[in-house]
């Protein structure tokens, strides 16, 4: 019989689970946890320097591991700065289970000192939350977290633990872990309905001019072999949602390149023509579909999802099919094999006839200037200098669209960027948590000016835990995505998107102990990034001073269908 402490079973608990990294920042509420955690010779601890880095941190380590993603702070403040880390993983589907300190439960609604309502703030941004009521809930609240977080949708668990719960002079008998976790009120659909996926592989060996249209969902669900099977033996055109790159490889022929408002011409166009869509989880958010009312209009769609409620959500499923993305296509592989289905080989010549026409039209080209650094320059530089090996987390605004567009992701987990919240702060911390899980992988960070100032205190973690990046700043003085739009739609009134005043951050990296060195020339560019990449053990950060006018193209013109777009600056 093991007597123990809340705090104890709090930490016992997580190093059951398999936790080897947790990801925290201490304060009064979590002290006697943090007391525990001293004992345990299972799980590193991370310090931050802000709350919000932490829970981005851990995001980050779940994205590039495949793993749930833990991390601990204290009450109040504490809790209420995780919030906008909570919401970027629940929009991108995240396994993250948050641990909040709460003060004892005789004072919760007493407006106690740093007390705030941690499980009403994150309802609308959770899975599932708990608050406990006893030590004894500990654990079981914990396993019941970690179990929702990784399973179905994956997607956030706050767990909130009173200060009382964890108080070392109450001990009791610790419940030991006998069986998985089952919850009979949850119960996600892993196999798909066996009629529909019939249907539905009949209709993809029928149509001429069919799309396989890739998500998040396959990616989370590790389907990569099963879509690129598939792929290959219908020769199909494939896309790619921004959470769905390097699913399928970048590099292959079929790759069409990423769609929606930033996407390819090739891409968009066959997505507007096709009479097939085969969506693998994804959820038709508005920045792949632009004007619903237009989206695909000779298309059949053929929807795969774990999650029951985004399917018709917004596009309406001709065949609708519940489940796990990888096991369900798995069972299409069965119904392919069963009823000797192959390529419509004529239909799939002229279709890719077309598409390869539109391909023609190299929307992608850019024009170099030689006296200023193009964006796009810096992506394929890296690029070549990494093989296209490294994992890469970027920023929001025009970086992470050019990341999108113009470094080949060939495998899964190799891209960690904020999609459906678009969360400027997000990569520098995920580029932390996606270094310590993968720690003999390059990880470099591609970031702007602007958002790298949103959690630049993370420099000091890396230098205490000895964390390498390489971050490569996309500097050009401005909020680069809304001068963009201010240009293009605003009639060029510039407004408050100027960064007149940004500090010197090759200094700054000294300051807090690391390498770095400023990039002005194009003829430089290359052998600053391999020099960056060649400093194996330290953080180097490369500020790369480019055009400020550079746009993002090509790009959907609001309102219109898939194929209306604006390809370059006329």
């Amino acid at each position: 019989m093991t007597m123990m402490s809340g705090a104890q079973m709090l930490v016992r608990t997580l190093e059951d689970l398999g936790v080897d990294n947790l990801f925290g920042y201490p304060g009064g509420a979590v002290l006697d946890i943090y007391d525990a955690l001293l004992e345990s010779k299972k799980i590193k601890h991370i310090l931050g320097r802000h709350e919000q880095g932490v829970a981005h941190a851990a995001d980050g380590y779940a994205r590039a591991t495949g793993k749930v993603g833990v991390c601990l702070v204290t009450s109040g403040p504490g809790a209420t700065n995780t919030v906008t880390s909570i919401a970027t993983a629940y929009m991108d589907s995240i396994p993250l289970v948050v641990i909040t300190g709460q003060v004892g439960t005789p004072l919760i609604g007493s407006d106690a000192f740093q007390e705030v309502d941690t499980v009403g703030i994150t309802r609308p941004i959770v899975k599932h939350s708990y608050l406990c009521q006893s030590a004894l809930d500990i654990p079981k609240f914990i396993r019941q977290a970690f179990f929702l977080a990784s399973s179905g949708r994956p997607g956030p668990v706050v767990v909130d633990v009173p200060k009382d719960c964890v108080r070392p002079s109450l001990k009791f008998e610790y419940p030991e872990m006998k069986s998985p976790v089952k919850m009979r009120s949850y119960n996600p659909t892993k196999q798909g309905h066996k009629g529909q996926v019939k249907r539905a592989a009949k209709l993809i060996a029928d149509a001429s001019h069919p799309v396989m249209l890739i998500g998040g969902g396959a990616q989370l669900s590790g389907a990569m072999d099963e879509v690129r099977t598939i792929a290959h033996r219908f020769n199909l055109p494939v896309t790619s949602t921004l959470m769905g790159l390097g699913v399928y490889p970048s590099t292959d022929k079929q790759f069409l390149g990423m769609l929606g408002m930033h996407g390819t011409f090739e891409a968009n166009q066959a997505m507007d023509k096709a009479d097939l869509v085969f969506a693998v989880g994804c959820r038709f958010d508005d920045r792949v579909t632009n004007n619903l009312s237009k989206f695909c209009p000779a298309a059949k769609i053929v929807h795969i999802d774990i999650d029951p409620a985004s399917i018709s959500k917004t596009v309406v499923a001709d065949i609708p099919i519940v489940g796990d993305a990888k096991t369900v296509l798995g069972q299409f592989i069965d119904a392919f094999d069963e009823f000797k289905l192959q390529e419509n080989a004529a239909a799939m010549k002229h279709w890719w006839d077309q598409i390869n026409k539109w391909r023609e039209d190299n929307c992608l080209d850019y024009e170099k200037d030689s006296k200023l650094i193009q964006p796009q320059e810096i992506v394929e530089a890296v690029y070549k200098a990494t093989n296209g090996e490294a994992i890469i987390a970027t920023d929001v605004g025009q970086h992470q669209m050019f990341t999108a567009l113009y470094y080949k992701f060939n495998e899964p987990r190799h891209l960690l960027t904020s999609g459906g919240l678009g969360t400027m702060g997000y990569g520098f911390p995920a580029a932390v948590g996606a270094k310590i899980g993968c720690p003999d992988k390059e990880v470099c960070l591609f970031t702007g000016d602007g958002s790298f100032q949103m959690n630049i205190q993370e420099l000091s973690t890396c230098l205490e835990f000895n964390i390498p990046l390489k971050i490569f700043i996309f500097d050009n003085s401005t909020l680069g995505m809304v001068r963009q739009w201010q240009k293009m739609f605003y009639r060029g009134h510039i407004s408050s998107t100027n960064l007149n005043s940004n500090p010197d951050f090759v200094a700054l990296a000294k300051a807090y102990g690391h390498e770095g060195f400023r990039v002005t020339d194009p003829k430089d560019l290359d052998s600053a990034v391999k020099k960056a990449l060649s400093m194996k053990d330290k953080l180097v950060i490369v500020d790369i001073v480019c055009n400020t006018d550079a746009k993002v193209l090509p790009m959907q013109q609001m309102g219109g269908s898939m194929s209306d777009m604006f390809l370059g600056e006329e």
